[in-house]
């Protein structure tokens, strides 16, 4: 598997890492087993980054993420995630942050955290106080590396200044472009990028279906791409995306991966799949290159990502 490093402190990763949310939380019923299983299935194959968070089950995803990984502890790393709050809303207060970062090692199991972010800005902490007690966590041996999560431009380069920020996870795929607009601020401050939802929660699967098909729970219902309007065009995106898959011998999930991976030499895409077939066959996606012409015709396909409107 190839390497990418991640900002300038020292974080390195695997060029496709591995998002645990599902196993959790938000995409149906899962089984745990197979969530392990799918889990090492990944590191055997290389995958040396996973990525879970304290919302994703409350715990429950972190203590399952941290006994799969348990046997290999020493030859990956870990991210979680502070900020949210049972019922909604934020919370990043200090005192708060202390607390789920010693619930989050106990659940994971592990003495450090390898990456903490902040999940979700917290408009009443100023993001100066957030990073100043993150940074006591690095300085007291319990975090290594520093990120933020769903920030702007502001935030970032104030964070920056506190602690050295190493990686910015975002939602990026072929659907979703916005995240493109913080790269300049990115490389001015030499900081990483996690890409999370890179396969569009999966519209970019090869498996997208209807809004009907999924429980009301699902996170899937809550997004624009499913809506009645935008569903037959995006499904028409799709298709014409699989066709430039099946030319490269691919599925459109290699495809989305594989192009994400041209993007930014500091880009790491973070699927996440409870399959160990499906684990697999994402992987292999560091192994297909594009050319210029299937970028232009990518572009061409989904000029403004998926159809929200």
């Amino acid at each position: 598997m190839q390497e990418r490093a991640l900002g300038s402190q020292g974080l390195v990763a695997s060029a496709i890492g591995y998002g645990a949310m599902g196993t959790a939380v938000g995409y149906g019923p899962s089984d745990d087993a197979e969530s392990v299983a799918a889990i090492r299935r990944a590191h055997e194959l290389g995958v040396t980054h996973f990525d879970t968070a304290e919302l994703y089950g409350w715990g429950d995803g972190e203590k399952l993420l941290g006994r799969a990984l348990a046997p290999v502890r020493d030859e990956v790393t870990i991210a979680t995630k502070f900020g949210f709050v049972r019922g909604g809303g934020q919370d990043s207060r200090p005192g708060h942050v202390r607390e789920v970062v010693d619930a989050s090692l106990r659940h994971l199991g592990v003495e450090t955290i390898d990456v903490l972010y902040q999940h979700i800005p917290d408009p009443s902490v100023p993001i100066e106080d957030v990073v100043g007690v993150m940074k006591e966590c690095v300085e007291a041996g319990k975090v290594r590396y520093l990120g933020l999560s769903n920030t702007g431009e502001d935030a970032l380069r104030r964070a920056h200044a506190v602690h050295p920020i190493s990686v910015l996870q975002h939602e990026y795929s072929i659907f979703a472009l916005e995240s493109e607009s913080l790269f300049p601020v990115l490389e001015e401050l030499g900081i990483g990028f996690v890409a999370y939802s890179p396969l569009a929660h999966g519209f970019l699967s090869g498996a997208v279906r209807s809004r009907d098909h999924y429980d009301a729970d699902d996170f899937r219902q809550g997004f624009a791409w499913w809506e009645p309007e935008n569903f037959d065009a995006n499904v028409a995106i799709v298709a014409e995306l699989t066709k430039v898959a099946e030319a490269k011998g691919a599925t459109l999930a290699q495809l989305a991966l594989a192009w994400l991976l041209t993007r930014r030499p500091y880009v790491v895409p973070i699927p996440g799949s409870r399959n160990p077939v499906r684990v697999a066959q994402n992987v292999a996606a560091v192994g297909l290159s594009l050319t210029g012409d299937d970028l232009a015709r990518i572009a061409e396909i989904a000029p403004g990502g998926g159809r929200t409107a």
